[in-house]
């Protein structure tokens, strides 16, 4: 009895800092080191929360409109920067935004924020933990509350001063799921992304997988690895290098 009651507190507990945490008052270090001033905290307070949270709380918005609207703002301050900073051709310029606006990189800044401490979910949520995915949404929500509430002019900033950084140092490297960035692409421009499997050769403890991705039904990139994962990877690679040299 003692154990479930010290479990329950330790939920209670939990739930209590959560709440704390999306309060317009206890954010304020987190205002502070975006260097903003909000005006509507309801849309910061909507940025955090989760679908699974707004269903069982009988909240009226969850962040995923906000995110919606912060991917745009984000591909456009980004392609802005690219555009009046660096002299790659639109292949390239195209290959390094995705680098620097997808998963990897939206989850980066987003726990370089501390951004979790704030995400309001559903207890199912909860208990599987916070996914990677939701984090980077919640980054993207965020820009997109800062938009609506304070401008465009705003949210250009605090957008530069967080991604600039990681975009001029030449160590960083968000470029390791190819298949993500090259799906956040295909979905831009509106096109089909197939993977298709064309060979498997080689005995059981060393088999070879040979994969073709295909965009609008046009090979891009063909890959091979000892897994149908890693090969497809390598395809997403190649297709990726090929539209950055056109």
């Amino acid at each position: 009895m003692k154990d479930i009651f010290f479990q329950d507190y330790k939920k209670l507990l939990k739930f209590l800092v959560i709440c704390y945490n999306v309060d317009g008052d206890s954010m304020e270090e987190l205002f502070k080191a975006l260097k903003i001033k909000p005006k509507n905290i309801e849309l910061y307070k909507s940025a955090f929360s989760h679908s699974s949270y707004v269903n069982e709380h009988n909240v009226k918005h969850n962040y995923e409109r906000l995110e919606f609207l912060g991917d745009a703002v984000l591909d456009l301050v980004i392609a802005d920067y690219l555009f009046n900073n660096h002299r790659e051709n639109e292949g390239e310029m195209t290959k390094v935004r995705a680098s620097y606006v997808c998963e990897n990189a939206n989850y980066c800044y987003a726990m370089a924020l501390h951004l979790q401490d704030y995400i309001l979910v559903g207890h199912g949520e909860e208990k599987e933990g916070l996914k990677k995915a939701i984090v980077a949404d919640i980054f993207e929500a965020l820009m997109g509350a800062i938009y609506i509430d304070l401008g465009y002019a705003t949210a250009r900033k605090v957008i530069l001063d967080i991604i600039v950084p990681y975009i001029e140092d030449p160590t960083t490297n968000f470029f390791n799921d190819y298949k993500s960035a090259l799906q956040e692409f295909v979905q831009t421009e509106q096109k089909s992304l197939e993977y298709v499997l064309v060979k498997e050769e080689g005995p059981a403890h060393d088999r070879r997988f040979t994969v073709e991705v295909k965009i609008d039904n046009i090979v891009y990139g063909k890959g091979i690895g000892t897994s149908k994962k890693e090969a497809e990877q390598e395809a997403a690679r190649h297709a990726i290098d090929k539209m950055a040299k056109k």
